[in-house]
């Protein structure tokens, strides 16, 4: 059976009353597969050969149009006569989580942008495909280095798996994890001693079980994220 696609609502509130929705459907290989709409076709800027970019490796007598362009189209004619400064509140969704953040039109776009270019079949873009997967609206400059630089050595880890320098470190990490285990078994052999309900031991029990399911899955070369670093090429 054909996975559902994952699916990311971005709702833009206004303090007017006016909201524009936006759906974003990612397929198992991180596409994003919406219908790119009637817009399209009648718009010039859309078309690959209208201020094409430098690195793009894309052929303007094979592909007509450019593939970021076309699923950010919705997005431009929408607010293309708003200002960015502009304060809206703006409520992401994930099948994960809930995100909501009252902020600029700018940032909301910028956020959204993101998430689409990644997705689009950029060949220049396509690197950023495992970021999208596990996707962070509003992410702060820090944020968004740490996740780029961290994702950029995972996706190197797994497609490279002899490498010895990595396989110290994934080593040294599995260790640490274990270690992270002992606290959280001594915590929770703390906090059965007080109180009567369960509520922060079962929160201890969890953190317990996401270490051990890390810790698992390093031992075990990731392989349940190694699709998502296969998706986005090499």
């Amino acid at each position: 059976m054909e996975a559902k696609p994952y699916r990311i609502i971005y709702d833009f509130r206004f303090s007017d009353g006016k909201s524009h929705r936006f759906e974003i459907l990612l397929d198992a290989k991180i596409r994003c597969v919406n219908p790119a709409g009637s817009l399209t076709p009648t718009l010039a800027w859309t078309r690959l050969d209208f201020e094409q970019c430098r690195c793009c490796p894309l052929d303007p007598t094979e592909v007509r149009f450019c593939p970021v362009a076309v699923n950010i189209a919705e997005i431009v004619e929408a607010f293309k006569d708003k200002a960015s400064s502009e304060s809206c509140s703006i409520r992401c969704e994930v099948q994960e989580r809930i995100y909501l953040k009252k902020t600029t039109l700018m940032e909301g776009i910028s956020s959204l942008f993101g998430i689409i270019m990644a997705t689009s079949c950029c060949p220049v873009m396509d690197f950023f495909k495992p970021m999208a997967r596990f996707h962070l609206p509003f992410s702060t400059g820090d944020e968004s280095t740490v996740r780029a630089v961290g994702m950029f050595l995972l996706g190197y880890y797994l497609r490279n798996p002899g490498d010895g320098s990595f396989l110290t470190a994934m080593k040294d990490l599995e260790q640490r994890y274990d270690r992270v285990r002992q606290v959280n078994e001594g915590l929770f052999a703390r906090i059965t001693h007080i109180g009567s309900q369960d509520a922060d031991k079962n929160a201890v029990i969890m953190l317990h079980s996401l270490s051990m399911l890390l810790g698992m899955e390093i031992s075990q070369n990731l392989d349940s994220v190694a699709d998502i670093f296969t998706a986005a090429g090499g």
